[in-house]
């Protein structure tokens, strides 16, 4: 790699000194008036990718070596100074309301029986997610609805009083004459809803389905690795999010998500190296990877809760609802499964709860257009994807025909795996230690 040039970074500011900024902000990406660190870093992307003149270089090869040249300390601070953790001792009641009260999806687990002067790995014991919490609970639903009928299963937990097979006011026959399910729907149905009332949620520990964590403790990237090995991480490793710890301190400096990753690219749009990239359309890059064929999907009339099994059955983190003519009118991902958590009594008949009916309460109880769905064309760009994603907050598009039929599904892992490649041998033994998954894991 030839000798690098300086690299540009935010001008010091003197008050009432406006030339600098101004000066600054002509170079950064569509001459935008603010500075932001994750623009520095795209204009550091573009210093490095303006030495490779190599004309033997691709475009990979040269995005490649930019971004194993940049440490991950680097990326902007995700979540501020203070970093949410969970106790292993709170109860899944407790974790539900940390995370709904942060407004996040996920927390590392902080292992309360680790000594003071613990290492890292010893001092969590994973990332509990709401897609954990929903796994776990859809696992005991079902197991429990296998082994009991939904009256003895609800007189078992304490929560729902029905009144028998007979079809008298609230049994399960009742409610399956408005919500046509099969008899095991419905006894999952029953056992799920009940699941969130029960002394078994409000007594089960984090610590307690660790099985349901992805990675044991979790797979994190230390302050000296690259945002290449984050990027591929991210992408051909299916990594949600990358805590960065720091060896020395035992602790956790940083959890790098994926929407900040595409936050990162969004404010890059405007420099030639993210041009060179993100003006090829989708067809062009060969997206999308996932075929119609492959799509999980429910229609809008049925239970919200089949969505939730299907994403658990099949691994995937979303379903988009369909309308009658198979037409998209929504998504529903295993995360939102936080609106069945945190709901009222009063909005707790899983058993009657169409995915058009959950959608429209959530979207009322909490004020997110979430579940709303992003659409595109194989004509889009992916520039143009991804400022969508970003400013939707979004890590999935579905691509739509001419007819507006599903005709694919794109995720940033399928974005970030046509920006940047893995070099033979190039994790080493990092995985050392990390893999295989813990034996009691469902996810």
């Amino acid at each position: 790699m030839q000798g690098r040039r300086e690299i540009r970074t935010r001008p010091e500011q003197r008050e009432g000194d406006d030339a600098s900024t101004a000066a600054f902000a002509a170079e950064t990406p569509l001459g935008s008036a603010r500075w932001s660190p994750e623009a520095e870093i795209g204009m550091r992307v573009e210093d490095i990718w303006d030495t490779l003149d190599q004309p033997q270089l691709s475009r990979g090869d040269k995005l490649n070596s930019c971004f194993d040249a940049i440490p991950v300390s680097s990326f902007p601070n995700t979540f501020g100074a203070q970093l949410v953790d969970i106790p292993s001792d709170a109860t899944l009641a407790e974790a539900v309301d940390i995370l709904s009260r942060n407004r996040i999806n996920g927390a590392p687990v902080r292992n309360m029986d680790a000594p003071d002067d613990a290492s890292w790995i010893d001092r969590y014991i994973g990332i509990v997610e709401f897609a954990g919490i929903a796994v776990w609970l859809l696992h005991q639903s079902e197991a429990s609805a296998a082994a009991l009928g939904a009256d003895e299963l609800a007189a078992k937990l304490g929560t729902v009083t029905l009144d028998g097979p007979g079809g008298g006011p609230g049994s399960a026959k009742e409610h399956n004459k408005t919500a046509p399910v099969s008899e095991a729907e419905g006894a999952v149905a029953e056992a799920f809803g009940s699941l969130p009332s029960s002394e078994l949620f409000r007594k089960t520990k984090v610590k307690d389905i660790s099985g349901s964590f992805r990675w044991a403790p979790f797979l994190a990237l230390q302050s000296s690795d690259t945002f290449l090995t984050m990027l591929l991480l991210l992408s051909k490793y299916r990594m949600k999010s990358l805590p960065v710890v720091d060896i020395g301190e035992g602790t956790i400096s940083n959890i790098i998500t994926q929407a900040a990753v595409v936050h990162m690219l969004s404010e890059c749009v405007g420099l030639s190296w993210f041009e060179d990239w993100g003006t090829k359309t989708l067809s062009e890059l060969g997206l999308p990877i996932m075929k119609t064929s492959r799509l999980v999907k429910v229609r809008e009339d049925e239970s919200a809760l089949k969505a939730f099994r299907h994403m658990r059955k099949r691994g995937v983190g979303g379903v988009p609802v369909v309308n009658s003519a198979d037409k998209p009118v929504g998504s529903i991902m295993i995360k939102d499964v936080k609106h069945l958590l945190t709901a009222s009594e009063s909005d707790r008949d899983y058993r009657t709860l169409t995915a058009k009916e959950f959608i429209a309460n959530a979207r009322q109880s909490s004020g997110e257009k979430q579940m709303s769905i992003i659409t595109c064309t194989k004509e889009d760009t992916v520039k143009d994807i991804i400022l969508r994603l970003d400013a939707e907050k979004r890590q999935r598009v579905y691509v739509v025909n001419e007819e507006g039929n599903l005709d694919g599904l794109i995720t940033l892992r399928d974005i970030i795996a046509k920006l940047v490649y893995e070099p033979p041998g190039y994790f080493g033994d990092f995985f050392n230690g990390v893999i295989p998954m813990p034996q009691n894991s469902r996810v």
